[in-house]
């Protein structure tokens, strides 16, 4: 299957991607910030998530109830999500609708007010985000494991931010940030559906051909150091206790990145991986088990989270390594390889079908490679890894100077769970 992207790079900087899908009944429309959670100094920890709470209550010809109104009035939906590198507001409606989408989110973006008033109130809601996720002990565990991979750089940081530095956000600093790094060159819309990119262009052009050109943010890199693993315990009375562990890989750039993937999928992302049937069909240690990769500019990490009770920690642990060992020590089939190369190709082209997962994979390429990616050319590049590239990323990964592991649960010493690591 071909798909026909098509990209207009405004004098600013700004990109227009789109995709027409005749046969879809559905617009979906995306614009993107290249600006996250790593691009924050120490002080400004949580600021692009306090932006986007923000461009979502007023801008100065609509109030917050109008914004929701008029997309919700058509039919169709309204979110955003941040980052560790980028912002994301995106609607979806019928395809007939896509002026009024394209003309509330750019309001939105362009135009938000900021007044001290919704400062004030949304700096309450975040904090009970902020409150709301450490109730959540599977939740709690991933942003230990961030801040226990990266320990004193901005990719170890809540994205959310702290009760203390969203206390000291004030309009100036907020607007500062937002007229600083919403620009042209960090501006990305995309759009899929039953439209002409002529269409989507005419819609976008007009208000994202105003933003200054700007320039992209800066960030700290990451570099990896130490030979050790390293262990965070949150003691908490739970029911379960909570593990998420992480090794760490490289950039989304690196040609091993595919490997990297089907060594995720043959570990732990479906009912048919290792760690599943492992620790759940075969010993009945948890309910579920799961893996995944985060790729960034420079750096990217495997990880893996369960759930369990806290007397079966030790041997899930011990367990996970094992399996870990065996992928370093002997490559995989070429019949679980190819069953891992299926599924992840069938799950690209699956969520290709939706025309906000085209927004996405349209909206994350060109922020992370500065154009939009051929499926098809990624589908050629997972089928030719070999088992033997899979068992090499695993040596290269998957030992004990990348680790980090956190722990969420009734447990009260450290360093009993850093010796199961040995």
């Amino acid at each position: 299957m071909t798909y026909d992207y098509r990209v207009t790079k405004l004098a600013n900087g700004a990109r227009i991607a789109s995709i027409e899908m005749p046969h879809m009944h559905s617009v979906s429309v995306g614009l993107w910030a290249g600006v996250g959670g790593r691009h924050e100094a120490e002080r400004d920890s949580g600021i692009a998530h306090f932006i986007e709470h923000l461009i979502f209550k007023g801008t100065k010809k609509r109030s917050a109830r109008e914004i929701s109104e008029a997309v919700e009035g058509v039919g169709g939906y309204l979110n955003a999500f941040t980052t560790e590198d980028h912002t994301c507001y995106y609607a979806k409606a019928g395809a007939q609708h896509l002026p009024v989408l394209c003309d509330v989110l750019t309001d939105m973006y362009r135009h938000s007010r900021f007044t001290p008033t919704d400062i004030g109130r949304e700096r309450e809601v975040v904090r009970e985000e902020i409150l709301m996720y450490r109730d959540h002990p599977g939740q709690h565990a991933q942003e230990l494991l961030s801040s226990t991979m990266y320990p004193k750089h901005p990719l170890g940081r809540p994205l959310t931010g702290t009760l203390e530095t969203i206390a000291t956000f004030r309009r100036p600093q907020l607007l500062s940030y937002l007229h600083e790094n919403y620009n042209g060159n960090t501006t990305v819309a995309t759009v899929a559906g039953k439209v002409r990119h002529e269409d989507a262009v005419a819609q976008l052009a007009p208000e994202l051909g105003k933003l200054p050109t700007g320039r992209k943010p800066r960030f700290a890199r990451c570099r990896v150091k130490g030979d050790k693993a390293r262990v965070t315990l949150f003691t908490q009375e739970t029911e379960q206790t909570h593990l998420a562990m992480g090794y760490h890989a490289f950039g989304r750039a690196d040609e091993r990145r595919f490997a990297l993937k089907l060594l995720s999928v043959i570990l732990g992302e479906n009912m048919s991986s290792r760690l599943f049937q492992k620790l759940r069909e075969e010993h009945g240690f948890c309910y579920s088990i799961q893996s995944g990769m985060v790729a960034l500019a420079d750096s990217g990490m495997i990880n893996i989270c369960a759930g369990l009770d806290a007397c079966k920690m030790h041997k899930a642990v011990r367990m996970i390594l094992q399996e870990l060992e065996l992928l370093c020590k002997k490559a995989p089939s070429r019949d679980e390889l190819q069953k891992a190369k299926d599924y992840t190709i069938g799950q690209t082209l699956m969520g290709l079908e939706s025309t906000t997962n085209q927004i996405m994979w349209m909206g994350e390429s060109i922020i992370g490679y500065g154009k939009v990616l051929d499926p098809g050319e990624v589908e050629k590049r997972v089928l030719a890894v070999t088992p033997e590239q899979v068992r090499a990323v695993a040596c290269h990964c998957l030992n004990s100077a990348r680790l980090g592991l956190a722990v969420v649960g009734p447990m009260k010493d450290a360093e009993e769970i850093r010796g199961w690591l040995e």
